[in-house]
């Protein structure tokens, strides 16, 4: 999960001690998330309370979605390394994946604003161990940077088989350039090789991560989104990085840019990879919030045995999508992909959490473009706001629906729901045979949306 300023309040409730009792088998964990070795996937969210340093709240998953059974753990709990300290951030930025090979789950956490040895805003990363009783014990990630002020280690996290040994490893940003740590990883922390990936051709600082399979082999793949930035303009791009036992080097997909030199810095958004057109190739689809006055925009680029080649892009101005781009919508300010009908084609998500809607400004909304053989488009697109009908709540400004959505068959009957945050409050929408429906909307404010890892 990539970086972002907490917008809106999100509410989580302070978990129990009580863990469930489980064994795992020895194989691998089919979830990255599973921290207790179930079967089912598990939830972390960034818990800021009551720690000044932040924390992570683990609910724990059933046949029916989320239970009721939680954990919190931050940097004062027991075994788990470093000190809680104002303003450390530790896990507002996450990724989970079987590290150690064990059947559980483990969990990486940065802690961006995290000083060390004096040198403030370092940043650090801490291994949170899966087992039956959830997540336990910890290992600090060794610093592979220059270790300096302000690297902010940790900007993201990603997890995947890079390398293809059958091992998961560990990409992390860390003052602008992208660090591949190789598996395997132990109780003591990580124990192979680590690459550095940086554009040292040109002035890329990575900001995001994505991981998944593009090029349909069994190697995981990477995409680093990454601020460009010269005396004649500024912009993001994204750069694809093909999995294999040496990573390897490939396009580059420019996302938006701006005259001047001016503007903000991690310009690149959100992104996640899912196979759209259903060719058995991972497609990349990243949002750019900003671009265009913040009007936003979403760039697909679809993948292929060559690795990511066709690219379009969607905006409120496409065909068949509802709206009109304006100022400060900031259209892709979320994005998640699953099957929202069952039609074996993975559906989009898209929030904009800017959208003013009869006067209320940044009222928000969230669109769903159906996956298709001729790739994404706006045919037949969806729309859901508080004044869709069938969707609980009333409409006012500064909801921000859209800030975070997810889509995910929490029940599993076949169909992804989708589920968005609000400033009024979260809400799931079950998916069926016809796409996101209304019928059976419910509030969802005891859901840990946040903890949905991509």
């Amino acid at each position: 999960m990539r970086k972002r300023t907490l917008l809106l309040a999100t509410a989580l409730t302070t978990g129990l001690l009580a863990l469930p009792l489980t064994a795992a088998s020895a194989a691998t964990a089919k979830y990255g998330d599973d921290f207790n070795g179930d079967g089912y996937r598990d939830y972390a969210s960034y818990d800021e309370s009551p720690k000044l340093g932040g924390g992570i709240l683990v609910t724990f998953g059933t046949a029916q979605g989320p239970g009721t059974v939680t954990q919190h753990l931050d940097q004062s709990s027991s075994g788990v390394y470093g000190t809680d300290e104002d303003g450390d951030g530790f896990g507002e930025v996450r990724a989970a994946a079987d590290l150690n090979g064990d059947g559980y789950g483990d969990l990486a956490v940065a802690a961006c604003g995290e000083d060390v040895d004096g040198r403030k805003d370092q940043g650090a990363i801490t291994i949170l161990w899966g087992g039956a009783d959830g997540l336990s014990g910890s290992a600090p990630l060794a610093n592979k940077g220059p270790k300096q002020s302000y690297d902010y280690m940790g900007g993201d996290l990603a997890t995947g088989d890079f390398t293809g040994d059958g091992k998961q490893d560990l990409a992390v940003v860390n003052n602008g350039k992208t660090y591949v740590y190789r598996g395997g990883f132990t109780r003591s922390g990580a124990t192979g090789s680590v690459t550095t990936l940086d554009k040292s051709s040109s002035a890329f600082d990575s900001t995001a991560l994505i991981a998944g399979k593009v090029d349909g082999d069994s190697k995981t793949d990477l995409v680093i989104i990454g601020d460009v930035a010269t005396g004649s303009y500024i912009a993001s791009d994204a750069w694809f990085v093909k999995g294999g036992s040496t990573l390897t080097s490939g396009k580059t997909l420019r996302l938006e840019s701006q005259s001047g030199n001016g503007g903000s810095a991690d310009r690149g958004g959100d992104g996640v990879i899912a196979d759209f057109d259903k060719d058995g190739y991972g497609d990349i689809a990243i949002g750019t919030a900003l671009y265009s006055g913040h009007k936003g925009r979403v760039s697909l680029w679809y993948g292929s045995s060559t690795g990511p080649g066709t690219s379009s892009r969607l905006t409120q101005a496409t065909s068949g999508v509802a709206g009109t781009p304006e100022a400060n919508d900031e259209f892709g300010s979320s994005l998640s992909a699953g099957d929202v009908n069952g039609d074996g084609y993975q559906d989009l998500a898209v929030g904009v959490y800017g959208e003013a809607i009869d006067g209320k400004e940044y009222a928000g909304g969230v669109h769903v473009f159906k996956g298709r053989a001729s790739g994404v488009s706006g045919t037949g697109s969806q729309w859901f706001a508080r004044n869709s009908p069938g969707v609980p709540g009333a409409l006012t400004s500064d909801d921000g629906i859209g800030w975070l959505v997810r889509v995910r068959d929490t029940n599993h009957d076949g169909t992804a729901d989708l589920y968005f945050t609000g400033q009024a409050g979260s809400l799931r929408l079950p998916g069926s045979s016809s796409g996101i429906t209304t019928t059976g909307a419910t509030p969802a404010n005891d859901v840990p949306v946040e903890g949905f890892l991509q």
